[in-house]
């Protein structure tokens, strides 16, 4: 098994790994989501009047729809059916009578879920110069040849690797560095529980170091629920299908740059 993955599952089975990790997602919910006045005002008119249209209405042009429903999401992209389904609105608007108004408000108005912040979180941690240097912008790095992090959108990084190092994968990187005259690109999830979603997300992570012919060490740096031992099937992928691959913690990642 490839050493790195090894040294991953020691530090999250035998050390402070959460307490380490909060360094590089500091994953601390957002405040409330701000309500429009206007907006709620209306809302607020609706839902007093038992106007199930233009209560719908309303509510669909905030940030978040007060209730988990299936077909919310239809409603949201296609406007006029809301006029066209009576039951369907009726059914809902059911359901946000049965809230009252304050419930509702507190619906709307809840933070944002903690993993949706998660994504530019490594790159500010890179940015703090956790992995032993200040990244640069794409001038220095293109004409500098010593070990250097690009600093730049996701486009600039994405361009830089596609025109430089025949990186063809769709998705985007979240490191582009050069360590020792070696290139490095990756991508960074932090996988905070099994199924779904997260699973989608470790299979993006595994697709981009499965990227061939690319002119680069390519890493997948991947934290959380993946290196807890048990009979798990993402853990039991990482150890039996990808045990040769450059797999590992946020944690462990300025050692692996520097002994390449």
């Amino acid at each position: 098994m490839n050493k790195w993955i090894e040294y991953s599952i020691e530090y999250a089975n035998q050390r402070s790994y959460l307490d380490d990790l909060f360094r590089v997602y500091p994953t601390i919910p957002e405040g409330i989501r701000s309500i429009d006045t206007e907006k709620w005002n209306a809302i607020e008119a609706a839902f007093t009047a038992k106007d199930n249209v233009k209560l719908i209405q309303q509510l669909l042009t905030l940030d978040l729809f007060p209730i988990k429903d299936s077909y919310v999401a239809y409603l949201k992209r296609d406007k006029t059916a809301i006029t066209r389904n009576p039951a369907t609105i009726n059914r809902l608007c059911g359901r946000l009578y049965e809230l009252g108004l304050d419930k509702l408000y507190e619906r709307c108005s809840e933070p944002k879920e903690t993993n949706r912040q998660i994504g530019p979180m490594f790159k500010d941690w890179v940015r703090s110069k956790a992995l032993g240097i200040a990244p640069v912008g794409i001038e220095e790095f293109i004409n500098s040849s010593e070990n250097a992090i690009l600093d730049a959108s996701d486009k600039v990084m994405s361009d830089f690797a596609k025109e430089r190092l025949n990186y063809r994968h769709e998705k985007g990187l979240d490191l582009v560095a050069r360590f020792n005259g070696k290139y490095v690109i990756g991508e960074a999830k932090f996988l905070t529980d099994f199924g779904g979603h997260q699973n989608a997300q470790y299979n993006d992570a595994i697709a981009t170091i499965e990227t061939k012919n690319v002119n680069a060490v390519k890493v997948a740096i991947l934290d959380g629920v993946l290196y807890i031992k048990g009979k798990n099937k993402m853990h039991d992928d990482l150890i039996h299908r990808h045990g040769k691959s450059n797999i590992m913690s946020a944690l462990v990642l300025r050692e692996f740059l520097y002994q390449l």
